[in-house]
């Protein structure tokens, strides 16, 4: 990404008088630390505008500004450039010169690299243009408006198409080409708009379409019932399902190509009372595993996972409900101890991401893998490391407890609503407490929050009714004493990028309970209580998950509105 100097930027706006020399220097520390762009914090705490910022790139540098906001660009023009690759190399094609020169709004336009592609890409010259964020969404959103036109017509068109076909039997229907145009048009829509889950539901009046992008659920469009079984049928015969069972809930997968991109798709159907309902969860096969500061854990925290995760032997829980990215971190933390001198061992249901020299087994009911007899059978393959998707039972409880003790390092996940609830949890699960005690290393519990849009995010002070809603949580989380009022928050105001959402992409808010000697002491106590159990936790300097989303509201990562929402689900 095009960037003046960090020193050069500080000289630029300490003359300007926008900042303090010291004050820059701790937000650039801080974004270094956070991962993030130092324009980016600057913008987001309002000592820069975007305006700012990009005036004083183009003039930097050199450049001419391509104004994309409010140009209109043709559509055999844009298509000169397919989106994919203009996503890819952040480049909008966005007017062609008589000459046969092509103008080109670039977020970098001084990356000769790119600079050459376009080129060859386009068999003429370009003259690069400095585009900034906003710029660069609005040609996206260009081509987004046409997919969405397309989509929405190919649709209506596939159906009337299908309702006027007269074919025997359902399996036909399925298979016939306006079914097929119809599925294969919402996956890829779907993927376009970074969709986790595709709902497709019935109900009196037709067939509901649901998308959840970013942790919410969205109609997308509505179907006639009509069509309903054969929709049905499709995706049954996609996934490898039966056709004609229509009362037993089924699960499947399949793999579906979007461009270059393949997303494992996995299905389940559930009979409901005005027929069936299916739900897709999608998953991109090349999606790499995230880095533990992409997951959101901040320095404090990744210190204590980082340290636990070394040691050879006992257990890491990943805690919280069901979509919260357990699964996500579990796989993270994979990735950075799958090495060449460790053999990792894991049992998934399902697996979600296909992980290079890592060996994956999947739970199947019909040829009787459990996760209890799958582990069984993984502890006879000389494993140093093993993943368990989930303690599940008090049988895969007390074997991935006899797993952990004699040498080997397991990580698992659980069904708890915070770090400290885990140890009550395995001691229901006929766990001995003093076999928890000696067995865990390391408890982690995680909820998902969404991100600011950082295209529009923009600074305001709290109002009374936003400090009361955050004094009632705090009250109710016992934090009383340490509040401290938050002057400047967040907030995406919505732009074409995120779908006026004011939300794009997110984050964790966590929760780390690391086991120490004081701890362990607290968990084998005859006395022992959730309530002493959270104040030692305290006492040691844990986090709530609430506490740490709060500070990032306050890092504009997210909004409060989102914090209380997750807390209080």
């Amino acid at each position: 990404m095009l960037q003046i100097p960090p020193e050069k930027l500080k000289q630029m706006v300490v003359e300007e008088g926008l900042i303090k020399p010291e004050d820059f220097d701790v937000l650039l520390s801080e974004s270094r630390r956070m991962g993030q762009n130092i324009n980016d914090v600057l913008i987001s705490r309002g000592i820069l505008s975007a305006d700012y910022l990009y005036n004083n790139l183009a003039k930097y540098f050199g450049l001419m500004k391509s104004n994309l906001v409010n140009r209109e660009i043709k559509e055999e023009i844009l298509n000169r450039l397919p989106e994919n690759l203009a996503r890819q190399k952040k480049a909008i094609v966005f007017d062609a010169e008589p000459n046969g020169i092509f103008d080109v709004a670039m977020e970098d336009p001084t990356d000769l690299e790119t600079v050459e592609f376009l080129k060859r890409r386009l068999e003429a010259d370009i003259k690069p243009f400095l585009a900034t964020e906003e710029d660069l969404a609005k040609g996206f959103a260009m081509y987004g408006r046409k997919f969405t036109q397309d989509f929405k017509k190919i649709i209506e068109e596939n159906i009337q198409t299908s309702l006027r076909e007269k074919l025997d039997t359902v399996e036909e229907a399925a298979k016939a080409v306006p079914i097929v145009a119809i599925i294969d048009n919402l996956l890829s829509y779907a993927a376009s708009l970074r969709v986790s889950d595709i709902h497709i539901e019935i109900f009196e009046d037709g067939i509901f379409v649901r998308f959840r992008i970013d942790g919410v659920l969205h109609e997308i469009t509505r179907v006639p019932k009509e069509v309903h079984p054969a929709i049905i049928a499709r995706i049954k015969l996609l996934s490898g399902l039966k056709i004609d069972e229509h009362q037993k809930p089924q699960d499947g997968r399949f793999r579906h190509k979007v461009g270059t991109d393949l997303i494992d798709i996995r299905v389940s159907t559930i009979s409901t009372f005005y027929g069936e309902k299916v739900e897709m969860r999608l998953l991109p096969s090349t999606q790499k595993p995230l880095s533990l500061k992409e997951l959101g854990l901040m320095e404090d925290m990744e210190k204590i996972i980082l340290e636990n995760i070394k040691k050879t032997y006992g257990m890491i829980l990943i805690t919280g409900p069901t979509g919260s990215g357990k699964t996500t971190t579990l796989y993270s933390i994979l990735s950075i101890l799958n090495q060449p001198e460790v053999n990792i061992v894991t049992i998934e249901d399902p697996i979600e991401y296909d992980m290079k020299y890592i060996n994956q087994t999947q739970i199947n009911s019909l040829a009787g893998i459990t996760f209890a007899n799958g582990l069984r059978s993984i502890l006879r393959q000389d494993p140093n490391i093993i993943m368990v998707g989930e303690v599940r039972d008090e049988e895969t409880a007390e074997i991935s407890v006899h797993a952990a003790l004699t040498g080997h390092l397991l990580l698992s996940s659980l069904h708890t609503n915070d770090a400290p609830t885990a140890i009550p949890r395995l001691i229901d699960m006929k766990i001995a407490p003093f076999l928890a005690a000696a067995v865990l290393n390391v408890i982690l519990a995680q909820r998902l929050v969404r991100k600011i849009c950082l295209k529009c995010i923009e600074s305001f002070p709290p109002s009374p009714d936003l400090l009361e809603s955050l004094k009632k949580q705090i009250a109710e989380s016992r934090l009383t004493a340490e509040f401290r009022a938050p002057k400047i928050l967040y907030k995406g105001k919505g732009c074409s990028s995120c779908g006026n959402s004011g939300y794009s992409g997110r984050i964790g808010i966590f929760e780390v309970l690391n086991i120490d000697e004081d701890v362990r002491k607290e968990i084998i106590n005859p006395n022992f209580s959730l309530d002493n159990l959270m104040a030692l936790g305290r006492k040691k300097g844990m986090l709530t998950m609430f506490e740490d989303g709060l500070r990032k509201a306050e890092l504009g990562m997210t909004t409060i509105e989102e914090v209380l929402r997750v807390i209080r689900e």
